[in-house]
């Protein structure tokens, strides 16, 4: 089986983790703060916060920002559960923003419409979290603009975005945004097994991230509520979790760094290839724009138009073949769980006509010619 992603493992990635199991610290030792210096000098933010999971990094990026209950964030449907649980965990409501079918992310034009209708009824949201679906940038710069309008904070969802850029700048740099959150799962960009990472380039957001990962528990003087009773004194001053990650994670994370621009490259090369094969099929891949480099996380196509049986069969066809079709994603407002919340079919009609017409196809590193190729003929020929 072809699958649609996966993660590229060297020798210098296992021998960075031996390393680490050879050492005297497991966890809480110097890796994780040195992954988080080397993301962060990547990215050109002046923090980075290292956590087990994006799912985490969006959580406490929430609770950093206050979000709380009696709160509203808006989304993107289109997009892993994650990005819209982390409010819901945090006690406030979650809305979604219509997509722009060419490109999958957040319209502009919808965000504008749906923010000057919220104010009318008193419903504006503390919160926009944009995502940028298959590794390409939102258009952060409007974005931005219309949040500033509203009074409204930007965490940008980048879990599939790390290497990306966005106005010839990294993303993550946090120029539009609080906090941008990247993931490190096994099919992201890199890869540190499970693992997530917040930056930002506020000292106070970074500071509250780093307790709310660790049980809320501070063992700095200057965070205290009176003076240190001994070096072994700690505090804790909020109600935290224990999101944090391992040593031997920050080890892979940051050798898989140093091959990052590599993957990048090499995925946007895969990507031209399927572009160019598919220009005479009536399958069109997601639009890329001018503002924007994208990580290619995925490689994304949509067939002619809304159909389900052909959808259907094409994703079933492809897999009897050995090839792992995947859709990205099931509209999150249309899991049974969202329904109970209010939401319903018709609510988003973008979000879910992409729906019935995304498939994404193998697009990885080490994926060779000849696999690309037969990909290539086998959707030809079921087309």
């Amino acid at each position: 089986m072809i699958p649609y992603g996966k993660q590229h493992i060297s020798q210098h990635d296992i021998d960075a983790v031996v390393d680490v199991l050879k050492s005297d610290r497991l966890t809480q030792g110097p890796k994780v703060p040195e992954f988080e210096q080397a993301i962060a000098q990547y990215c050109q933010a002046k923090f980075g916060v290292a956590v087990n999971s994006a799912t985490s990094a969006l959580h406490i990026a929430c609770l950093a920002l206050g979000v709380g209950q009696g709160d509203i964030v808006w989304t993107s449907p289109i997009t892993f559960v994650a990005s819209a649980n982390c409010a819901l965990y945090c006690g406030a409501s979650i809305d979604f923003v219509d997509i722009d079918t060419d490109t999958g992310n957040i319209s502009t034009l919808a965000l504008a419409e749906k923010l000057k209708q919220a104010q009318i009824n008193n419903a504006l949201p503390k919160v926009l979290i944009p995502v940028h679906l298959a590794g390409q940038s939102c258009d952060m710069q409007a974005i931005s603009e219309l949040a500033q309008q509203y009074n409204i904070k930007i965490i940008e969802d980048a879990s599939h975005a790390i290497g990306a850029s966005y106005q010839h700048t990294p993303v993550g740099n946090c120029q539009f945004s609080e906090i941008t959150v990247f993931s490190f799962h096994p099919v992201k960009i890199i890869t540190s097994a499970e693992g997530g990472m917040a930056t930002t380039n506020s000292p106070i957001l970074a500071q509250k991230m780093q307790q709310l990962r660790s049980h809320g528990i501070t063992a700095e003087q200057e965070h205290m509520t009176e003076v240190s009773h001994g070096p072994w004194y700690y505090q804790q001053i909020a109600l935290g979790f224990n999101y944090r990650m391992t040593e031997l994670q920050a080890a892979l994370g940051l050798s898989q760094l140093s091959a990052l621009d590599s993957f990048v490259e090499k995925r946007n090369q895969l990507a031209a290839f399927y572009d160019e094969a598919f220009t005479k099929l009536e399958l069109s891949p997601l639009v890329q724009m001018p503002h924007s480099y994208s990580a290619y996380h995925l490689y994304i196509i949509k067939l002619p138009k809304p159909d389900k049986q052909k959808h259907k069969a094409l994703v079933e066809q492809l897999r009897e073949k050995n090839i792992f079709a995947q859709i990205h994603y099931i509209p999150v407002h249309m899991q049974p769980y969202y329904q109970q919340l209010g939401f319903n079919l018709g609510d988003f009609p973008n979000a879910e006509s992409y729906y019935q017409q995304a498939l994404s196809l193998p697009l990885y590193p080490d994926l060779t010619q000849e696999e690309q190729e037969y990909v290539i003929s086998t959707v030809q020929s079921l087309i």
